[in-house]
C-alpha cells in the first residue's frame, strides 16, 4: 500500500484504487483514493 498525505485529514495515510500516472513533465506519480475519507490524493515519485 502507497502512503499519501491527506489535505482532508491533515495526515499520512494509505491510499487506495491506487495508479500510476505520469505527469505532464514527464515524472511519475501514484493517484488515488484516502481510505479514511475518499479524498483524491497525488503522490510524486522518484525517477
Amino acid at each position: 500500500m502507497e502512503e499519501a498525505y491527506c489535505v482532508k485529514c491533515k495526515a499520512k495515510r494509505e491510499m487506495v484504487e491506487t495508479t500510476r500516472v505520469t505527469m505532464a513533465n514527464g515524472r511519475p506519480a501514484m493517484k488515488g483514493k484516502c481510505k479514511t475519507c475518499g479524498t483524491g490524493m497525488y503522490k510524486i515519485l522518484k525517477k
